[in-house]
């Protein structure tokens, strides 16, 4: 096991494994540390508005060439297969999981909740204006 020294990237280890995803996406996302502890990498595979959706995601803090201290919030890079590039931040309070889009308090947020023992998240995307889905994981592996 990869040790991770960082608090709130240590509080994102309980993501580790692959997941089943239902709700408005469907299919599998599963969870790993990069060597050193400072990226946690999730591989997308998913089913959505009747398409597929396959993509790699980094998530860790931004720490610029040359810069001695890294981001207070932690960060993810997303790259899918149609070429599209997401960012989001990261933040787990006790079993409550946020990812804002784009930066925290956007307004387009995913906010789920981890059950006792650690095997599902249940929670959904939320979007202004009243848009978003159900988005739902359990722990397969």
């Amino acid at each position: 096991m990869t040790e991770i020294n960082d608090p709130q990237l240590k509080a994102l280890d309980r993501l580790v494994g692959t997941w089943k995803v239902t709700g408005g996406a469907a299919g599998t996302v599963t969870y790993r540390w990069m060597e050193g502890g400072h990226f946690l990498i999730q591989d997308v595979d998913l089913t959505q508005d009747g398409g597929s959706v396959k993509g790699t995601e980094f998530i860790g803090r931004k720490r610029p060439f040359g810069a001695e201290e890294p981001s207070e919030d932690v960060h993810s890079w997303y790259f899918d297969s149609d070429g599209s590039t997401l960012a989001y931040v990261y933040e787990v309070e006790g079993d409550t999981l946020t990812i804002w889009a784009h930066k925290r308090d956007s307004g387009a947020y995913y906010r789920g909740t981890f059950n006792a023992d650690g095997t599902s998240v249940t929670g959904a995307w939320v979007y202004p204006g009243g848009g978003g889905y159900e988005s739902n994981m359990t722990r397969v592996g």
